[in-house]
């Protein structure tokens, strides 16, 4: 197969989706791999780098789009690369369908199969193509939290851990999963006082026993939600329904409560956020005040440490895309199921339901849709 890494275009997205480890791989099993020059170079891999492994080096992005039957990314696509796609190609990157439909709608016209990184599911309902970025997402919002935190970026003018005699910011976290558990794990070493906000009571006390009981859990509801983060310096946003809309925690009037100065990160902006306030912002302009309240809602957060995200992601998605090149799209799904969980749109079709549902589209399942692709391609 012929396996395309073009550079990310995204504002400031300096992470590219393969290594040169990981094109040496790809390599070494009888697949050519195309890197757009200069791809690598915000992670801290050189062209040289990507020649040695053996890829193709070419100028352009339309190039990598034009001869690659799988274009592996990290970013969705934007505007300007939907022109790109084409029919039968493989897509394989993060998506985010369920908050963006025009994308959804582009996917469908192009007819390309679209596999998420964000929808790749095991059995035990863990994704381990989004833990990677959960993790330094996660870890990242405190340190963002705390930097905006600083009167001098907008804040109040508090140091998260406080000092002898000084109590230390309240950091609420909305969502006690992967960027959940992360978050608290800074914000505790930073010295914050942590609540975190689950409505699942089994991992709230998973949670309480991994943290040794150093965190307040709450019990989610509407109530216990709007209390916290009236009395909260930091609100993380750490909401996530895999493949779904993120539902809306934290209304605006909860916003309107917290006092002028506090500090909102929504890392569920991705998939439409989880606070009413937020929209989506980026690194060039990545705050903005509603109410007083600064809010920081960067749809691409580990595009900013891109070495160490690049790393975390290649190590979690380079199996996945071997499956794919080795055996297409169709085995490769039929042979593990958490990867058919990955696919998104199959030739025309939305084939994840929480996008279709997203957007009152209709809902067909890839074997459905990769039979209905078959099948035109006969009569063709």
């Amino acid at each position: 197969m012929i396996v395309g890494i073009p550079a990310e275009v995204k504002d400031r997205e300096n992470r590219v989706a393969a290594t040169p480890g990981g094109v040496a791989e790809f390599v070494h099993r009888g697949h050519e791999v195309i890197v757009e020059k200069c791809a690598g170079e915000g992670s801290g891999f050189s062209d040289e780098e990507y020649a040695r492994a053996g890829a193709r080096l070419v100028d352009t992005h339309a190039e990598v789009f034009a001869a690659a039957e799988m274009i592996m990314k990290v970013k969705e696509p934007v505007k300007a690369e939907y022109q790109l796609l084409r029919k039968d190609q493989l897509l394989f990157t993060y998506l985010h369908l369920a908050a963006e439909e025009a994308l959804t709608r582009a996917l469908m016209e192009t007819g390309v199969q679209a596999v998420a990184y964000e929808t790749v599911q095991l059995p035990n309902g863990s994704l381990p193509l989004l833990t990677p970025m959960s993790e330094v997402a996660g870890r990242m919002s405190v340190q963002v939290g705390a930097h905006y935190l600083e009167r001098t970026n907008g804040g109040l003018g508090i140091l998260l851990g406080g000092v002898p005699g000084v109590p230390p910011a309240s950091v609420v976290i909305i969502g006690g999963g992967i960027v959940g558990l992360n978050a608290a794990q800074i914000a505790l070493g930073l010295g914050a006082a942590v609540t975190i906000v689950d409505k699942n009571l089994d991992r709230l006390r998973q949670l309480d026993d991994i943290l040794h009981g150093r965190i307040t859990t709450l019990a989610s509801n509407t109530h216990a939600v709007a209390e916290a983060v009236a009395g909260a310096d930091l609100v993380v946003g750490a909401v996530l329904i895999a493949g779904a809309k993120a539902p809306r925690l934290v209304t605006r009037e909860m916003v309107r409560s917290m006092r002028t100065g506090s500090v909102v990160v929504d890392v569920a902006i991705d998939q439409g956020g989880c606070i009413e306030t937020a929209k989506p912002t980026s690194h060039s302009a990545p705050v903005y005040e509603v109410y007083g309240v600064v809010h920081y809602c960067v749809t691409n957060m580990p595009g900013a440490v891109p070495r160490t995200s690049t790393l975390a992601l290649s190590n979690a998605t380079l199996p996945y895309g071997l499956e794919l090149a080795d055996h297409g799209l169709a085995a490769a799904a039929a042979a593990d199921p958490a990867l058919a969980g990955g696919i998104n749109v199959l030739n025309g079709q939305v084939t994840h339901k929480g996008v279709a549902d997203a957007f009152s589209l209709s809902y067909s399942p890839w074997e459905s849709a990769i039979g209905q692709g078959a099948r035109a391609a006969s009569h063709g």
